[in-house]
């Protein structure tokens, strides 16, 4: 008697949901095709797929169009949705950006329904939230940052590379200058490197603002210079000037005027601050 209570229920509140986007598409992406739907009315074949090729998406953009469409909502699904994404607005759709816990966590799916005619239903009625997404200005900067701190990254685990080989051949380095990427302990690797073996030679590199004395520190450049310790170390450094040169090229601080508020970040009017913080690391 429960079950049949709460079945007729769910049908009511089914009947009562009325249509908010009428204009409405889906898209389910993939690796190799995306699957679009739109209102049954709009076309004789509501559901079409399309490649990943870039004019594939100028095709999928331009069908749309000729249907009418106005919203479309999308699974924040690996990096798929970013050319997808990027290409609707430049046509002028207003594309939503939906975390796939959103669609998981609404019943009433039938078995034979595509992915992307249940996006497509769920976004006419207004049930999906949309994801943070930065202005245009915002979103071009983060691109560059994350680079950037990629570039970073990279550049630690050569850093790790170089203290290793430092280490297999016993040159004490680190506990002569606090930061072997500094003037001093990059003037001592390359000299090393260049083939310099005596450390009474090394220490003419030392910096006067050194703590360590000139004994010690003569003490901690004396190692076993192998020759395979000293390739490992050559190409360390080698890799590490090449991620520097990198890093140049990185815009080290944003343009004032690029950091307009032009546009504020769209969200949909029925976010909830709970939904776009999920669905925002989902986009990430």
């Amino acid at each position: 008697m429960k079950q049949r209570k709460a079945s007729t229920e769910a049908v009511r509140r089914a009947t009562d949901l009325q249509i908010q986007n009428p204009d409405a598409a889906g898209i389910d992406l993939g690796s190799r095709e995306h699957f679009v739907a739109v209102p049954e009315d709009r076309d004789t074949q509501p559901v079409k797929s399309f490649g990943c090729y870039t004019e594939d998406l100028h095709r999928l953009a331009r069908w749309l169009k000729d249907c009418a469409i106005t919203t479309v909502a999308m699974e924040s699904t690996g990096v798929y949705w970013v050319p997808v994404y990027e290409i609707l607005e430049q046509y002028g759709f207003e594309v939503h950006l939906v975390d796939a816990r959103q669609l998981k966590n609404v019943s009433g799916r039938k078995s034979d329904v595509q992915d992307c005619q249940w996006i497509q239903r769920l976004h006419s009625y207004g049930l999906l939230s949309s994801a943070f997404r930065p202005s245009p200005e915002i979103a071009t900067l983060r691109s560059y940052w994350r680079q950037r701190k990629g570039l970073t990254d990279d550049c630690g685990r050569l850093i790790q590379l170089m203290h290793k080989a430092l280490e297999q051949m016993n040159v004490q380095l680190h506990k002569a200058v606090a930061d072997v990427t500094g003037k001093t302990g990059l003037e001592i690797i390359r000299a090393i490197v260049a083939g310099e073996r005596q450390p009474e030679q090394l220490v003419r590199f030392r910096h006067a603002a050194c703590k360590v004395g000139p004994q010690e520190f003569v003490a901690a450049l004396n190692g076993n210079f192998k020759d395979e310790h000293v390739f490992a170390l050559r190409q360390s450094l080698a890799a590490y000037d090449f991620y520097q040169g990198l890093l140049q090229e990185c815009p080290a601080a944003p343009s004032p005027t690029r950091l307009r508020p032009t546009s504020a970040a769209r969200t949909s009017p029925t976010s909830t601050s709970a939904g776009s913080r999920s669905a925002s690391q989902a986009s990430t």
